[in-house]
């Protein structure tokens, strides 16, 4: 375990950041916009966390340790390499996807089907996993961009595929299994 006595270093001073295997990048590359922002879905997750009870709460903190492990995956380059750090590097695994498919499926089997798209809304953290679902989908599209500049694990734009798709359903699950979600009526306001 890492034990952190000082929380500034005051490397990062000049613009740059150290990744996993203790090479340096400006603070703008994407894969550091692409770890940064898995981190920001992780604190969106917490928001959500602070209107969740039971079986939700203990999936959200589930999710919320994959996307550490994410982050962790994501920070280290060189996938077929073996680099120097002091610790081995921790990939996110194929079975963090299953485990999401499974309760994606689990969670929408007694949903009624959709006939319109949903506004974000209706209760609080269904609301709160919409912005869940939105910070994920940029973090997605940020991990797809850096897998077509360098090499990735690929369970990792699989995962954040599946967590959008986790958390929009989690929010039809939270308005009342979809009783209280909030549809979209095309042109209402012309």
């Amino acid at each position: 375990m890492v034990v952190l006595n000082k929380i500034y270093t005051r490397t990062g001073d000049r613009g740059e950041t150290a990744l996993g295997d203790g090479s340096r990048v400006v603070k703008y590359a994407t894969r550091v916009e692409t770890y940064g922002t898995v981190d920001e879905t992780n604190a969106t997750v917490g928001m959500a966390r602070l209107h969740a009870t039971g079986e939700m709460d203990k999936r959200l903190a589930a999710i919320q340790n994959d996307l550490f492990d994410l982050g962790a995956d994501l920070c280290r380059p060189d996938m077929d390499k073996d680099d120097q750090a002091e610790y081995p590097p921790l990939r996110l695994a194929a079975s963090q996807v299953d485990r999401l498919e499974g309760e994606i499926d689990a969670m929408n089997a007694p949903l009624a089907p959709l006939r319109s798209f949903i506004l974000p809304g209706g209760s609080a953290l269904s609301a709160h996993l919409h912005l869940c679902r939105t910070v994920s989908r940029r973090a997605e599209r940020l991990a797809v961009a850096l897998a077509e500049a360098e090499p990735i694990n690929p369970d990792a734009v699989k995962y954040l595929n599946r967590l959008s798709d986790w958390f929009f359903v989690a929010a039809r699950v939270a308005n009342g299994d979809g009783q209280d979600d909030v549809l979209w009526v095309p042109g209402a306001n012309r």
